[in-house]
């Protein structure tokens, strides 16, 4: 028998969805991007919100088993147009398991990166930095964002101790790092998910390191004593971005039941 669980009071899907896209407006997203409502009605009451990063039929399949009817992950579920709902692909599978579950589905991807206090902020949170900035502000409409962020570390560490650091924060079992810096890091530049466009920008802001979750391979050459490089993985990187939606949906509606997800949806294992 399944448990159940209780909503103290009815909270529509479309109010847990204004309350995200206050906080991450979708103008904020970039131009390839599809962040917002990716299946089912807004006005369905919400009985639970399951947060992950990635939408899987398995993540559909948590979701049912613990009560929840609405599923809020980073990546979308839909980036293009699908022009067949079948059992052909995953995706198709994963929209078709949604609809017959009754399953909502919202993504807030790279306009949850580009917020203030969003992906970014929170990465830079967990390592303890101060003083933390966005590295390539912009503007849109009236909100202030930009593209990864840079700040300080309490005090200034080894490189080696960093790298260790970063291992142990985001649960990491290998970093691809270039030459060890000779001095001290202090001035941390990061970027969730794949950052690599950005490692220009982390050497012109004087950052000492630049971490990001993936990157390119001839990236890692031409900055040997210039900046440390630490690429710790597209899915360890962002996997903290749903304490961020759980934290935004208790502040403008508590009386929705928030769990984080237990399915590691990663889909790169290390042997």
């Amino acid at each position: 028998m399944q448990p159940e669980y209780v909503t103290l009071l009815s909270v529509k899907v479309k109010e847990v969805l204004c309350a995200l896209e206050r906080f991450a407006p979708l103008p904020l997203q970039e131009s390839w991007d599809n962040a917002g409502l990716q299946v089912g009605l807004t006005e369905a009451e919400v009985s639970g919100a399951l947060l992950c990063l990635d939408v899987t039929e398995s993540i559909i399949d948590e979701a049912v088993s613990r009560g929840c009817n609405l599923v809020v992950s980073h990546h979308p579920l839909l980036f293009r147009g699908l022009k067949t709902i079948s059992d052909l692909t995953d995706v198709q599978r994963t929209v078709m398991k949604a609809i017959q579950q009754q399953v909502c589905v919202v993504s807030m991807h790279t306009n949850m990166d580009n917020a203030r206090g969003g992906v970014n902020f929170h990465m830079a949170e967990k390592l303890g930095l101060a003083d933390v900035v966005f590295m390539s502000p912009k503007r849109v409409g009236d909100a202030e964002c930009g593209s990864g962020v840079i700040g300080i570390l309490p005090e200034p560490m080894a490189s080696d101790d960093f790298v260790i650091k970063l291992k142990k924060t985001f649960d990491v079992e290998c970093a691809q790092c270039n030459e060890l810096l000779h001095r001290k890091i202090s001035r941390v530049a990061l970027c969730g998910g794949a950052g690599d466009f950005l490692l220009d920008d982390a050497v012109r802001e004087g950052a000492d390191a630049f971490v990001t979750g993936e990157m390119h391979y001839h990236q890692y050459f031409g900055y040997e004593q210039q900046l440390q490089i630490c690429v710790i993985g597209h899915y360890q990187s962002e996997q903290y971005t749903t304490e961020v939606f759980r934290d935004i949906i208790n502040h403008d509606c508590p009386d929705v039941r928030t769990e984080i997800a237990e399915t590691n949806t990663n889909p790169i294992l290390y042997i």
